[in-house]
């Protein structure tokens, strides 16, 4: 597809467009998809089950990391008995990393037999919500120290020097709101304290997020939904080694999904549904748009 335009001199300019570039010069920007992101994954129903599972997300993530050679930085983990994970939040940094992440938002299923059983056991399913927050720039969302509530608390859990002997930690309770956030990775308050403040931030910051977007009555009213942390969008089978998006109501398989948590294959299956939600949440969102313009 090409476009023959003047310049001032009234000289034919002819522009050569993919169809992705054209995209990208037809849709209204997204603000947030140029910013860092921050992760939140949660054990779901599954009990013990599903805290392994969380585990299993972010050991996958983690991999992706590694891969697209992002930078990771861990916020908070909450261990469970089995081994797995309660809770664990983490920031990416990189430019347009939340574009890239912005559709693992939702319920993530799980259908396996039990590591926690016997052999015998039957497929259980186990789940786990993901939210991915756009982190906000420092200059475009501040928070006022009349509003903070900042403790020094020491650390909770085993292992490490400065454990449960220093007041390394800290926790910040936001007075307006009652949202209170908790950092412990750091060996020192001020390093928790940053941490703390950014992830304080990014939560407020999505809540505002959501208010807005949820004021436009047909906003991703496609197959996306609205990317509600509420909403089934994944299921890993792991007696049929398949990957299934719900919301492109595709499977893809694997020769070996466990080994595929592992980061032991590469993530192309992912970036396929990323580029897939992407395109249909763009045509909705131009459509949105126009609808709204016509109307003004």
């Amino acid at each position: 597809m090409y476009f023959i335009v003047y310049g001032l001199r009234r000289t034919p300019v002819t522009i050569i467009l993919h169809e992705n570039d054209l995209k990208v010069f037809l849709l209204p920007k997204d603000e947030d998809d140029n910013k860092n992101a921050i992760v939140e994954i949660r054990a779901g129903t599954g009990g013990l089950e599903a805290s392994l599972f969380c585990a299993d997300l972010f050991k996958m993530y983690e991999k992706v990391c590694s891969k697209k050679k992002w930078k990771l930085e861990i916020i908070n983990i909450s261990k469970s008995e089995a081994g797995g994970f309660k809770e664990v939040i983490f920031f990416f940094f990189l430019d347009y990393i939340y574009s890239y992440l912005k559709y693992e938002s939702g319920v993530h299923r799980v259908q396996r037999v039990p590591v926690t059983g016997t052999k015998n056991d039957r497929l259980q399913t186990s789940t786990c919500s993901v939210a991915v927050y756009p982190q906000p720039n420092t200059d475009q969302f501040n928070l006022s120290k009349k509003d903070l509530k900042i403790e020094n608390v020491y650390s909770s859990g085993a292992g490490g020097q400065n454990v449960n002997k220093n007041a390394t930690a800290v926790r910040i309770l936001h007075l307006p709101t009652g949202i209170q956030v908790k950092c412990q990775q750091e060996r020192t308050a001020s390093q928790n304290h940053e941490i703390a403040m950014r992830q304080l931030s990014s939560i407020l910051y999505n809540q505002q997020f959501e208010e807005e977007m949820s004021k436009m009555t047909k906003f991703r009213k496609s197959q996306i939904g609205n990317m509600n942390r509420n909403e089934k969008i994944r299921s890993y089978n792991f007696a049929r080694n398949a990957i299934s998006d719900h919301r492109l109501s595709e499977v893809k398989t694997v020769p070996n999904i466990g080994n595929f948590l592992l980061g032991d294959y590469g993530y192309d299956i992912l970036e396929e549904f990323r580029l897939k939600l992407d395109d249909i949440d763009a045509v909705d969102t131009l459509r949105d748009y126009l609808e709204n313009t016509t109307k003004k």
